[in-house]
This record gives structure tokens, sequence and C-alpha cells, in this order.
């Protein structure tokens, strides 16, 4: 993801989504899915999400026993599912056998109805890749893991499959794929050069030092506390080229915030309440 990316055009080349030539909204991403509504790295929290408008989806991805790419953010199911373990010591099969939406208090109360099972990363892709319009996948890469490089590697050649690998240029990859080890997103750089990747991190510091520079991360990605320490991350960001992520942009005054710095792509578990603020011109509109 480059400056341009995350600029004036939306994802994959589309129309630029803000006409106002001083400021222009965010790019929204569907953190997890639509999680606050639906259970987290379900297909029900990502078409809600879809349908929602949002601009790109991000998931976790972690690799099973028997070397599957698997949407679980944890290095448990204890907490997103009815079962318990460690997602790298469960097979595929074994992580199938579990339901991950009952622990869903909102989804349950709403009685609305969806897929709750495991997500797969293929699944996901084909989903995504499959919409009516053009929509990124944000793909974070889980570490330390005991699989270690193997997860890029998985990823890497899954995105060749579905040939999103190698896009013809930044602004029109399909695919992101994100980390906070460094490692990881110098391993994603040197495989596949244009494939736009986002360093994340919790410091200003880490973010805004030479750390990006040293692996070619495209964006660095601040959590939306750090940013708001530390605002100049963002010009920063852009003097070197590179667009800004910040997540999780869950709250008004945090959307209005992310847009009047210059902010190139939110993520939010509020994907449709956001884009709503965003295309509201941030007034008149309820705050949370």
């Amino acid at each position: 993801m480059t400056a341009g990316d995350a600029g004036a055009t939306g994802p994959a080349g589309s129309e630029p989504i803000s006409a106002s030539p001083a400021v222009r909204d965010p790019f929204v991403v569907a953190h997890r899915g639509a999680s606050a509504e639906r259970p987290e790295h379900t297909i029900a929290a990502y078409q809600l999400a879809l349908q929602e408008g949002a601009d790109g989806v991000e998931c976790d991805v972690r690799l099973t026993r028997d070397g599957h790419l698997v949407c679980v953010h944890d290095r448990r199911v204890d907490r997103t599912s009815d079962g318990t373990g460690l997602v790298s010591e469960m097979t595929l099969a074994q992580l199938r056998e579990l339901d991950y939406g009952s622990w869903h208090a909102g989804w349950r109360a709403s009685g609305a109805s969806g897929d709750t099972g495991l997500l797969t990363l293929d699944a996901l892709l084909t989903l995504v890749l499959d919409w009516k319009r053009p929509v990124k996948i944000f793909i974070e890469t889980k570490h330390p893991v005991r699989y270690g490089a193997l997860v890029e590697s998985k990823v890497l050649a899954l995105l060749h499959r579905y040939g999103i690998a190698a896009p013809p240029s930044a602004d029109l990859a399909r695919a992101v794929v994100m980390s906070f080890s460094a490692a990881a997103v110098w391993r994603i750089r040197r495989a596949a050069p244009m494939l736009p990747t986002v360093l994340l991190g919790e410091t200003s510091r880490y973010l805004g030092g030479s750390a990006a520079t040293t692996v070619g991360a495209t964006a660095v990605g601040p959590s939306i506390a750090t940013l708001r320490d530390h605002p100049e991350l963002v010009d920063r960001a852009a003097a070197q080229g590179r667009a800004l992520y910040c997540w999780t942009v869950d709250h008004y005054e945090d959307v209005r915030y992310c847009r009047d710095v210059g902010v190139g792509w939110v993520a939010t578990n509020h994907p449709g309440r956001t884009k709503d603020w965003l295309q509201n011109g941030l007034t008149g509109v309820g705050r949370d």
C-alpha cells in the first residue's frame, strides 16, 4: 500500500470516495469482519461488513497442526468457540467441530442467521474476490508462533493460487499483508515485492523510526491511542512514501480525528456505522 494507494483512489482503483479536495475520508476496513454485530472471523461477520460497504476487510491467520491457514486471532480457541486448546496443536477437522458463534452476546440476542463455523483464509479470499465490487483484504500474520516463517510462505502460496500475489502495482493490489513482526514483513517484501505490506506497532518510536524502511513496509499501522499521542506519524509516513493504517477506530471522536489528521485506512469493528458517519460528513449523527 503506497501513499497513492491510500490517497485519491478507492480500493483496487475505484473512484474517489470523497469529493473534498482538502480532507479525504479514510477508507474503512472491517476489523475481523463486522465484529461488533457478528462473531469475529466468521462468514456471517464478513458478509455483513461487505453488505455495509466496507472498503476492506481484515483477518488474523494461524496455521493448524496439519498446515491449513485459519482465521483465528488468539493462540487458543477458548475465547471465541465452545472448545479449548491451541490452534497450532489442532487439525482442521478438529477445529471445524467447534462452534464459533454462541459466545457472541449480540449475535444471540439479534436472532440473525448466518454461517458461524470455522473460517479458513481460502474461504474468505473466495468471498472477498467474488464480491460485486473491489474490496481489499488485509491479512495479519501472528507471531511468535511455533511454525515461524512457514505462515508467510503458506499465505503467499495461497495468494499466488488466487493470482493476487504479484499485482501490477500496489494501487491495484487486492491483498495486503500485515504483522507486528518486522521479520515477517521483510519475508513478504523479499518474496513478493509488489505486494503491499503494513508494519504494525504500539509505539511511535518503532513506527516512526527506521524499522519500516529497513523491512520495506509500504505502510505503518499504529493503534488509535498511539496516533492520538503522536499525530505526526501521519505526516512522517507520507514523507517516506507510506500510508497509515490505524486500529481499532470504533468511536465517533476517533473516526473524526483520523479523518482530520489524514489517516488513509481505519480498521473498525463497526464498518457500517463508520461508513455512515463519514458519508454524513461526521455531523448531525449519533455519537458512541
